[in-house]
C-alpha cells in the first residue's frame, strides 16, 4: 500500500520490514476503527495475509482503534495474541478480551463422546420401561379392584363414575361438534371435487360414510377427548399430589384405583361411544350439507344411500374402538398424574408427558385396528 496516497494518522496502513533480528517487522499504523477500516478493508486483509506467522508486531503507531480493528487483526494472528508483539496500554484490553473469550470457547467445545450417546439412548430405553412398567402395574390394580367391586356392588363408586361422566361426555359435545362438522364440509368439498372430475359424485356418500364412521370419527373424537379431559384428569391427579391429598388418603386407607382411577375409566369407557356417534353424526351432517351445495346431492339422497353404502359393522367397529380408546385415555393420563411429584414444575411436564402419550397411543392402537380388521365391513 503506497503511504503517499494515505492521509497520516487517519487511514489504516501497513508497512513490513525486516527487524533487527532478522524476522518479518509489521508495523501497523493509523485509525484502526470500522469508519476508516470500510474503504480498504480488502487491501488490508490481503496484505495481513502476506504477513509470516512467526513476524514481530508493533502497533504503537495506531491512533485510534475499536472492536472491528482487533478482530481483524486478531483473526489474521490465527485467533491467538501474536508471538512478539507491541502495542500501546489503551489497546491492550480489547486483545485480552479476544483472547478471554477464545479460550472460554475452547472450554466449552466438547469432543463427540460416544458414550454420552449410547448412554442418552439407554435412559430413554430404561425411562420407557419404567413407564411400562407401572401402567401395567397400574393396569393390574384397577383389574382386581374392578373384579373386588363386582363381587360387592354397593362399593361402586356410581358418583364418581357420573360425575366423570358428565365432565368428559356432556361438557365435550360443543367441541366435538364444531371440530366434526368443519371436518365433514372440508372432506366433502375436497374429495366431491376429484370425484366430479370423474363423473363419480354419487360415491361421494360411500366415502364419507366409511371415513368417518370407520376411522375419522373416532380417532378424532379420541384425540380431542385427550387433550381436553385426559389432560383434566392428570392435572387433577397432580394438584391432589401437590396439596397431598393423595398421601392423606393412603393414610386413611382409601385406594386410589377405586376412589380416583376406576371411575374415569370407567367413564371414559362409556362416554366414548357416545361421542364418537355424536361425531360421526355431526360430521356427516357438515359432509351433507357441503355436498348439497357444492354436487347438488339432496339430503334425502344421502340418507337413503349411506346404509347401503355403509355396511353396519363399521359401526360396531368404530365404537369399539371407542371403548378401548376410552380405557387406554384414562389409564394413560392417570399412570402420567400419578408419577407427578409435589412441585408445579413437575406438574407442568406431567400434562404435557400425558397428552402426548395419549394421542400417540390412540393413533398406534387405531393402526393395529385397520391391520386387524381390515376386512371387515367391506364390501
Amino acid at each position: 500500500m503506497s503511504d503517499a496516497a494515505l492521509q497520516p494518522g487517519i487511514v489504516p496502513r501497513i508497512r513490513i520490514s525486516t527487524g533487527p533480528d532478522g524476522k518479518q517487522l509489521v508495523e501497523v499504523a493509523g485509525a484502526w476503527n470500522l469508519r476508516s477500516l470500510a474503504p480498504v478493508v480488502s487491501v488490508l486483509i490481503e496484505h495481513l495475509q502476506a504477513c509470516a506467522a512467526d513476524a514481530s508486531w508493533d502497533l504503537r503507531a495506531v491512533t485510534a482503534m475499536d472492536h472491528a480493528g482487533a478482530l481483524i487483526l486478531w483473526r489474521s494472528w490465527g485467533r491467538r495474541r501474536a508471538n512478539h508483539l507491541v502495542l500501546l496500554p489503551e489497546h491492550e484490553p480489547m486483545f485480552a478480551r479476544l483472547e478471554a473469550m477464545q479460550q472460554q470457547e475452547t472450554v466449552n467445545a466438547v469432543p463427540f463422546d460416544w458414550r454420552a450417546s449410547v448412554a442418552f439412548v439407554g435412559g430413554g430405553i430404561l425411562a420407557l420401561a419404567s413407564h411400562l412398567t407401572a401402567a401395567v402395574l397400574l393396569l393390574g390394580n384397577v383389574v382386581l379392584d374392578a373384579i373386588e367391586l363386582l363381587r360387592r356392588p354397593q362399593r361402586i363408586p356410581w358418583r364418581e363414575i357420573s360425575a366423570n361422566i358428565y365432565h368428559i361426555g356432556a361438557q365435550a359435545l360443543g367441541i366435538t361438534a364444531l371440530v366434526g362438522f368443519l371436518v365433514g364440509v372440508v372432506l366433502s368439498y375436497l374429495t366431491g371435487e376429484q370425484l366430479r372430475n370423474y363423473g363419480a359424485e354419487i360415491f361421494l356418500v360411500n366415502l364419507l360414510g366409511v371415513s368417518i364412521i370407520r376411522e375419522l370419527g373416532p380417532v378424532l373424537a379420541a384425540i380431542l377427548i385427550a387433550g381436553r379431559s385426559g389432560s383434566a384428569m392428570t392435572a387433577q391427579l397432580g394438584v391432589m399430589r401437590v396439596t397431598e391429598e393423595l398421601d392423606a388418603m393412603q393414610v386413611m386407607g382409601i385406594p386410589h384405583t377405586v376412589r380416583l382411577i376406576l371411575p374415569k375409566m370407567i367413564a371414559l369407557a362409556i362416554a366414548m361411544p357416545l361421542i364418537i356417534l355424536w361425531t360421526d353424526a355431526v360430521a356427516l351432517f357438515g359432509g351433507m350439507m357441503a355436498a348439497e351445495a357444492q354436487l347438488g346431492l339432496d339430503y334425502q339422497f344421502f340418507l337413503n344411500g349411506l346404509p347401503e353404502a355403509v355396511p353396519l359393522a363399521n359401526l360396531w367397529l368404530g365404537l369399539g374402538k371407542g371403548v378401548v380408546f376410552g380405557l387406554l385415555i384414562a389409564l394413560v393420563a392417570c399412570h402420567f398424574g400419578l408419577r407427578i411429584e409435589a412441585n408445579t414444575e413437575s406438574l407442568g411436564q406431567g400434562t404435557t408427558s400425558s397428552v402426548v402419550t395419549a394421542i400417540t397411543v390412540v393413533i398406534v392402537v387405531d393402526a393395529v385396528f385397520a391391520v386387524m380388521f381390515s376386512s371387515v365391513g367391506v364390501f
